[in-house]
């Protein structure tokens, strides 16, 4: 028998970086809160202290901070007329787990998208035609401008300490930052993060061929302390080269640990339960009112926890499923283009290029999650794509992340891939590279999508979300272009040799390439193309709000997490100025 949690005004799944800012910009307003967390509890102390914190084998081999792919995955094809098969072992991406998500083992990376990016049809129509847009795509535009976005931006950037150096404030460019980035109200809270040798001798390379190189912003931070608004002090970046993939020991990493949840903590209203795994969002009779969540407890009862506004903070593929499985909004036909629940389903578009040097050595062991120097010639529509049959791009990227030797060995082609002469290569070339890359755009396609799988369930009996995914044409012409240049920067440098390497293609699921995986539940400014509306808000059911990249139409050439962060802060804004004092739809 189903057990009954007493009413709460809030119910929020999912604790990761959308679930704790809602929580904290709650925490004003006397609503009674409770925050489901499917896995456990976990902080800074005692979980990730060194040197535990610093354990390859435990977090990177056997990724004990990710999702138990025994108990709930996916299922996984390249195209509709395959059978999807269960992923197995974490391969092309990581799906957290633990209080906190993703933003617990991310790596800083904290870019905000450009102008452009938020009207990627209208625009690229306007400056191209309408034939220049390859019809296999189902890009569109946002319904929400940079300029709507630039003070939440701002905002997150300041509650994440995020080092770097503005490029353009208030239309002014300036020295030193990105000069393709769009006007920004202030520059960061602290200044960049040193940069390691590699990415030095990036920049002298790339400025020798005309390019503009700039320190990647980054939320590790980049002096002694800062206090966030919130009165929430962080330490120091020590570069010691553990970032992705890990949590961090010193608070200089911005995760909701030292930054939204020790506020949402501390309100008297706000119940924490983790280890509690939501299983479906329970609707009225007429399927338009949420009435809470159905979850299964630490004890594995099954619970219902009944509210009057129901957050799903979940992680994208998470949210999608969810809306599907409960029924909320019409799920997506790639046959006639129907529905809009599992839609434009992206990801990244990613490119390599490792230069090799015999007489230097990178002393890459000395890294951060963001380090890196950067060039953004090449991003959206910051140059002429008219003659290259494409649209999108992305940043090309020297980091040092670390030199981790389990994960981060890096071999010329040619070397063995076992014995005593792939034992004498790693011998003589570690630490003698460094990672190039770029970090392209993912337009969205027909075909590209998420439903239930009609044989694979989890072990609670729940249907699988099923993606099947694979890279449009225009994004593997825009690969072809970025890795062109990358290989001209990389010889500039004057390597010994170079090693390039690509993703394969057809789209496989197996190697890891990034963690950003967006779409599903899209926004826009009409229901029949969007599962949201520009508020994040269900069209269907106006008392269910869906937060996290899900609701990205297509995926640019940045990491997500800072207009992700920057949706959902919009989203709590108009929830409590106008959705608390008249429940209904927002638009």
């Amino acid at each position: 028998m189903t057990r009954v949690m007493p009413h709460v005004d809030v119910v929020i799944v999912g604790m990761g970086w959308t679930g704790g800012i809602a929580a904290r910009e709650l925490a004003d307003t006397g609503l009674r809160i409770v925050g489901l967390e499917r896995g456990r509890f976990r902080d800074t102390i005692p979980d990730f202290t060194a040197p535990n914190a610093l354990d390859e084998i435990k977090w990177n081999s056997r990724g004990e901070m990710f999702q138990d792919l025994s108990r709930e995955t996916l299922t996984f094809r390249n195209n509709s007329g395959d059978t999807a098969l269960p992923m197995r072992r974490l391969g092309a991406f990581l799906l957290g787990d633990g209080l906190g998500g993703a933003g617990v083992h991310w790596n800083g990376q904290h870019w905000r998208f450009q102008p452009a990016d938020f009207q990627m049809r209208s625009h690229n129509e306007a400056r191209y035609g309408k034939h220049f847009v390859d019809p296999e795509l189902t890009i569109q535009d946002w319904g929400v401008t940079y300029d709507e976005l630039e003070p939440y931006y701002d905002k997150f950037e300041y509650v994440c300490g995020t080092s770097g150096k503005a490029g353009n404030l208030k239309g002014n460019l300036q020295a030193g930052g990105n000069p393709f980035e769009a006007p920004r109200s202030r520059d960061y809270p602290t200044p960049p993060l040193k940069q390691g040798y590699g990415p030095r001798l990036f920049a002298e390379a790339a400025r020798s061929l005309g390019y503009k190189p700039f320190p990647q912003p980054a939320s590790n931070m980049s002096q002694d302390s800062y206090t966030t608004p919130d009165g929430v002090e962080m330490g120091p970046c020590t570069y010691c080269g553990f970032c992705e993939r890990y949590g961090c020991y010193n608070w200089s990493k911005a995760s909701p640990f030292n930054t939204v949840l020790p506020v949402a903590l501390r309100n008297p209203n706000f119940e924490l339960r983790c280890n509690s795994h939501v299983t479906r969002v329970d609707l009225s009779p007429d399927r338009k009112v949420a009435r809470g969540v159905t979850y299964y407890d630490v004890a594995g009862r099954e619970t219902f926890q009944p509210a009057d506004l129901v957050l799903l903070c979940a992680f994208q593929i998470h949210n999608v499923r969810l809306m599907l499985v409960s029924g909320i909004g019409q799920p997506y036909d790639p046959r006639t283009g129907q529905g809009s629940v599992g839609k434009n389903f992206a990801y990244q578009t990613m490119a390599y290029v490792y230069p090799f040097f015999a007489d230097k050595r990178m002393n890459s062991f000395a890294g951060a999650g963001a380090m890196g120097m950067t060039i953004d010639e090449f991003n959206a529509d910051n140059f002429d794509h008219g003659p290259h049959g494409f649209i999108g791009g992305g940043y090309i990227l020297a980091q040092t992340t670390g030199a981790r030797p389990i994960q981060q060995t890096v071999l010329p082609d040619g070397t063995p891939t076992w014995g005593s002469g792939w034992k004498r290569a790693l011998h003589d070339w570690y630490d003698r590279s460094l990672t190039i890359q770029a970090h392209g755009g993912s337009t969205a396609r027909r075909e590209n999508y998420i439903d239930l799988d009609p044989t694979y369930r989890d072990v609670y009996g729940t249907p699988l979300a099923r993606v099947t995914f694979d890279f449009p044409q225009n994004d593997l012409k825009m690969r072809r272009f970025l890795t062109d240049k990358l290989t001209e920067i990389a010889r500039a440098m004057k390597p010994t040799q170079i090693k390039v390497s690509l993703p394969p293609v057809p789209f496989s699921i197996v190697p890891y390439q990034t963690t950003h995986i967006t779409g599903g539940a899209i926004t826009g400014e009409a229901r029949d193309n969007s599962a949201v509306n520009t508020y994040l808000q269900s069209w269907d059911v106006p008392n269910v709000f869906v937060h996290g990249a899900n609701c990205f139409p297509q995926n640019a050439g940045y990491n997500p997490t800072n207009t992700l962060a920057a949706m959902t802060y919009r989203s709590m804004a108009a929830v409590k100025s106008k959705y608390l004092n008249n429940p209904g739809q927002l638009i």
